[in-house]
């Protein structure tokens, strides 16, 4: 999800802007005056409340305008993003928005500032006023709103500042050349915004397969560790000769190492849209690992997966795997398969909860045939990211 807020004096341009934005990057507008009038048109609670107020000569409470907001995003689960016009206003509406945004579980990305000197901005208002015939374009009212306008924004824009979602465009440049700039703004926070899953699944449960599928169909990166240790021994790198001599004398590989490559796998890997994990984290520790990992990177685990299948067929699978080429270390004999799969169920499955109290874990019945489960995951991932088609 994307979520901008755009600013701009009066005279800045913002209505263009605004149209370009929703139609570029399918947002969905929030005007705080638009979606006041559509509560109180409906007679919603809400807009009885502010109706109430109205009335009596007062000002909407930003309590009220919050909980319309709220409401309005609420039921647009299906866009990419908002773009906010007119909130926050105030320094306070900037808190309120952020404290929103944490409890939506999302953020609010951009704040982007047309920025316009205030003679400029009289001088296009004056002019505005000329063709249009209004009657508020006149010198003093456009300077009364521009104090206005500087009075309760520049708080907010420091408060953004801090929070280093805070951009600024050069107003003064062509309606094109404002649109490129606020094209690269966007194109470079979007590109912040990678897609990263998280494939759980006891051994045996197609969750490999099922994830290099998933990654290939959706331009992800496959990360799974064993894999990437297998290939630093081959290509007889020090770090592989280091995990070849753990290997030797039966020793896990540290954590240490693991984390070494997955984020040299991160930054080698330029213009994908997200990464698919399997096979780590497996164990709490490893959890909160790679949430650093992923924050450090500026980025986060969007997506649980979680294919689920009965443990009886698992070690049918498991056991028709150790005859074949594919088969794995664990897979000599049934009482290594068993106790594989209570390794899973010890230390994996305590991850997942942990996950579960911090995303949308989506479980999939994994009984049924590859392609099936494909279907299925694909659908869960296409249905939660609404863009990755």
């Amino acid at each position: 999800m994307l979520n901008i807020a755009l600013f701009g004096p009066p005279g800045a341009g913002k209505g263009t802007q605004s149209e370009y934005l929703i139609k570029k990057f399918k947002l969905f507008y929030i005007s705080t005056g638009d979606i006041l009038r559509k509560e109180l048109a409906n007679e919603t609670k809400l807009g009885l409340q502010a109706k109430s107020i109205i009335a009596q000569g007062g000002l909407v409470s930003d309590e009220i305008i919050v909980q319309i907001i709220e409401k309005t995003i609420r039921s647009n689960p299906d866009v990419n993003g908002f773009l906010f016009d007119g909130f926050p206003r105030t320094f306070v509406q900037a808190y309120i928005l952020e404290g929103l945004m944490i409890k939506l579980n999302t953020t609010l990305d951009l704040l982007i500032s047309i920025e316009v000197p205030e003679e400029e901005s009289v001088a296009r208002l004056i002019e505005r006023g000329k063709i249009s015939g209004r009657m508020d374009d006149n010198e003093e009212v456009i300077r009364n709103r521009l104090k206005e306008y500087n009075d309760k924004t520049l708080p907010v824009l420091k408060f953004f500042k801090e929070r280093g979602s805070y951009r600024s465009i050069n107003g003064l440049q062509s309606i094109e050349k404002v649109k490129d700039d606020i094209e690269e703004l966007v194109n470079v926070e979007q590109s912040k915004k990678l897609l990263n899953i998280v494939i759980f699944g006891s051994p045996g449960s197609g969750r490999g397969s099922i994830g290099k599928a998933i990654a290939k169909k959706y331009d992800l990166e496959f990360v799974a560790t064993g894999s990437m240790l297998e290939d630093e021994i081959k290509k007889n790198t020090p770090t592989g000769k280091e995990v070849k001599s753990l290997y030797e004398n039966g020793q896990l590989v540290p954590d240490e190492i693991v984390i070494r490559l997955i984020e040299q796998k991160i930054e080698n890997s330029k213009h994908v849209k997200g990464f698919i994990f399997k096979g780590y984290p497996r164990t709490l520790v490893q959890s909160y690992i790679l949430d650093g990992i992923l924050k450090k990177h500026e980025s986060s685990i969007n997506k649980i997966i979680e294919i689920e299948v009965d443990m009886l067929e698992l070690i049918r699978r498991l056991d028709k795997r150790s005859k074949t080429d594919s088969a794995m270390p664990y897979d000599s004999s049934t009482e290594r398969i068993v106790q594989r799969l209570e390794d899973h169920k010890t230390k994996t499955i305590p991850v997942i909860e942990k996950y579960k109290e911090m995303h949308d874990v989506a479980v999939i019945n994994g009984m049924a045939s590859f392609d099936d489960v494909l279907k299925k995951v694909s659908t869960e991932i296409e249905s939660s990211f609404k863009n990755i088609k």
